[in-house]
């Protein structure tokens, strides 16, 4: 199983070199670490070119590895060592897949819809990050949160923004577009505008108190380091906590933001751009109508009209 790790060392060297993101590419790592160490403590230990053939050792391993875990974090599992098997068979280890024919969890193909977080719950949250007892967590929390809402990033997005990504004279955003394929440049609302202004000079007061003011992380830690995925995570959980508020995913701020944009009469194409979504469908799936105007529209239903006339004729 030597072999293993060699080959699995070169695949992420040719899996990076793709342009994929690198907290995907430090997934894809860990999947196939954690793979050939069960592999590894099998008491009769696999041949690496017989196990194209062992698909009951192969399946006890998935299996192994999806319990408790939701659908789609067992279809990504899966998803990863399809793709390293492709390329054991690219370089003539194995002569066939044997993942490729391994079948995922069933999914519902109906999207579940967009969670959206309410006025009242936002005005919570930000009251909640306001009154953090630290200064430097303070601000990075506001700025956090009004950047999530205000801009509907991605919290990827968010997280590898760098301060030259930000052009105070314009309050332009340029954005990281790993996901999607492109870049794109966002305009920060006044607000957002203005939390981002007041957050540098502390953020630059961090930095030269641990002894790295050339960080081009935007966000970075209280140790001045570039803010990770899960902490950022972790930051706004934490703050939702304090709230009182349930929080499904930080995605929801980006579900909100659009779902408010179109309920404030901006029109799909634009809210399409503005999200960075390649294509229109995605953003049709935010049209949210708030409960005002769901009546209105009800009240406008011609059912209503026959009920009208059905009342006058049994009257």
């Amino acid at each position: 199983m030597e072999r293993w790790d060699r080959l699995a060392a070169s695949f992420i060297e040719e899996y990076a070199a793709r342009g994929v993101a690198e907290q995907t590419v430090e997934q894809m790592g860990r999947e196939l670490d954690l793979c050939g160490s069960w592999l590894r403590r099998r008491r009769a230990r696999p041949n690496l070119e017989a196990l194209a053939k062992d698909v009951d050792l192969l399946s006890r391993y998935v299996k192994s590895r999806n319990m408790f875990r939701s659908k789609s974090t067992l279809s990504s599992h899966l998803s990863k060592l399809r793709q390293f098997g492709a390329y054991l068979v690219r370089e003539q280890v194995w002569s066939q897949n044997p993942f490729k024919w391994m079948k995922g969890p069933r999914l519902d193909p109906r999207s579940p819809l967009p969670k959206r977080i309410g006025k009242r719950e936002l005005d919570r949250m930000f009251a909640a990050a306001a009154a953090h007892r630290f200064p430097y967590q303070r601000h990075l929390t506001v700025v956090v949160l009004s950047l999530l809402y205000g801009t509907g990033m991605r919290r990827g997005e968010l997280a590898q923004l760098d301060v030259s990504d930000w052009c105070s004279d314009e309050g332009l955003l340029q954005v990281d577009g790993r996901k999607t394929g492109w870049e794109r440049t966002v305009a920060a609302p006044t607000v957002v505008w203005r939390y981002l202004e007041s957050y540098l000079p502390v953020r630059h007061n961090v930095l030269e108190r641990h002894g790295c003011p050339r960080e081009p992380a935007l966000l970075v830690n209280a140790r001045g380091r570039r803010i990770s995925l899960t902490s950022l995570s972790l930051l706004v959980h934490r703050c939702a906590k304090r709230a009182g508020i349930k929080l499904g995913s930080v995605h929801q701020f980006r579900h909100t933001c659009a779902s408010d944009l179109l309920e404030m009469g901006r029109s799909l194409p634009e809210v399409k751009e503005y999200l960075g979504h390649r294509v229109i469908g995605t953003t049709v799936r935010y049209v949210h109508l708030s409960s005002p105007q769901r009546r209105a529209a009800v009240e406008l239903h011609p059912v209503n009209t026959w009920l009208s006339s059905g009342e006058e004729v049994a009257a």
